[in-house]
Formats: C-alpha cells, structure tokens, sequence
C-alpha cells in the first residue's frame, strides 16, 4: 500500500487526515480500539503540526517489521521553531500552546514505539508505531 500523505495546513485537514487514517487502519485489519487509538494519535500530532508549527506533513503506512510483523506508522514533519527541550514537552500537562499539555505524551501512551527528533529553528519529527499484535512493551526513544 502506498503511504497516505496529508498536508496539515488547516482545521479541516486534521479532520481529513484522520479519516484517511482510518481507511490505513482498516485495511491492516487493527481492532476497533486500537482504530480509536489511532485516530487520537492522528488528532493529536495534526493539532500540533497547526499549534505549534503553522503546519506540517503527516503520513501514514503500514509496515512490515520482522520481530512486529505488521503495524501501522505515523510520521509528523514540520518545519516550524523545533523544541527547545524534548523532556519537559513529554510531560503531562506542559503546554506553550496553553493548552491541557496531553497532546505528545497522549501519543507515546497511545503507540507502540514512539520517537521524536527535534532542532531549534528547523523543526520536529514524531514517529510512532501501533502493531496488529502488539509486543508487551512500549518502545520509548528520542
């Protein structure tokens, strides 16, 4: 399957590439739950692409992992300001958007392997995985 690219540069792009995250979803065969978990996961990042970004590329795929086998990416890419320290934007409740501050911390609880990378002044990378069978750990990395 090809990855679903969808640009986030408005509200109703978020809405949008949710949806198309439900479709990948569907089609790896994940449970309805973990579609639900899915779709929070597309919601969250999305909003922080328009947040804190201005906007941003997020993209969707299944993948094929020989210790996983399958699991559905997400990727949110943007160029905006990066942040500043990785650590305290992972804890629950920190916000500079004034918001509840669940939005990145929601995400690594939510997948099963969760990455981010980010550069002042060039911008943030978020990777997060959800297996069909998922391992009994999380995968945490930066």
């Amino acid at each position: 399957m090809t990855p679903a690219e969808c640009f986030i540069q408005r509200d109703v792009d978020v809405y949008l590439a949710m949806s198309r995250g439900r479709t990948v979803a569907e089609k790896l065969g994940l449970k309805p739950v973990d579609r639900t978990r899915v779709e929070i996961v597309i919601l969250e990042l999305s909003r922080n692409l328009l947040a804190h970004a201005g906007g941003g590329k997020l993209t969707m795929s299944i993948i094929d992992d020989p210790v996983h086998g399958l699991g559905m990416a997400i990727t949110a890419e943007d160029t905006g300001p990066g942040i500043t320290d990785i650590d305290l934007a992972m804890q629950d409740g920190y916000s500079t958007a004034h918001t509840l501050g669940a939005g990145l911390p929601g995400v690594r609880r939510l997948t099963d392997v969760f990455h981010i990378e980010s550069e002042v002044g060039v911008g943030t990378r978020v990777y997060a995985v959800k297996w069909l069978s998922p391992s009994r750990r999380s995968i945490y990395e930066r």
